[in-house]
């Protein structure tokens, strides 16, 4: 009887897990990589939400119009911005400044383990400088949270 009881009760949790809805969270982190110190550096995160539903159309070949959404639409204008130091500096690239990121993302991860999410998925991309006169490049790093709805 009490290895029914305990299969049941594996099988029952098993069960419930499967109908867990899932929710995801993105939190991103742009850090400059600009000569001089001139770049901006933040993690972004988004306090509110959008349905890509309402900025999305389906193209055919009997109906190509095109999407009419609006940007201003897309936009939010609330999300949390956390400064983060740039890679260079006056003197070029500051060690000190990455260990500092290094920090603040690692607290920023931690306060959101701390919450309930869990770090599924890192990617990250740098554009670089692309040759003489270009002095733009960014370090971006998407961090993809996961946790079962509440």
């Amino acid at each position: 009887m009490k290895k029914l009881a305990l299969l049941s009760a594996i099988a029952l949790l098993s069960f419930s897990d499967v109908l867990a809805q899932v929710e995801y969270k993105i939190i991103t982190s742009v850090e400059s990589i600009v000569p001089n110190g001139l770049g901006r550096s933040r993690i972004v995160s988004a306090t509110e939400e959008r349905d890509y539903k309402e900025f999305t159309s389906e193209q055919t070949e009997e109906d190509n119009t095109r999407n009419k959404s609006k940007r201003k639409d897309i936009r939010v204008k609330n999300f949390e911005e956390t400064k983060l130091l740039n890679f260079y500096n006056l003197g070029g690239i500051r060690f000190q400044n990455i260990a500092a990121n290094d920090a603040v993302i690692t607290s920023k991860i931690n306060a959101m383990i701390e919450e309930g999410w869990e770090l599924a998925f890192v990617t990250s991309a740098v554009e670089s400088e692309g040759g003489k006169g270009d002095g733009n490049g960014i370090f971006i790093t998407r961090y993809i949270f996961k946790r079962n709805k509440q």
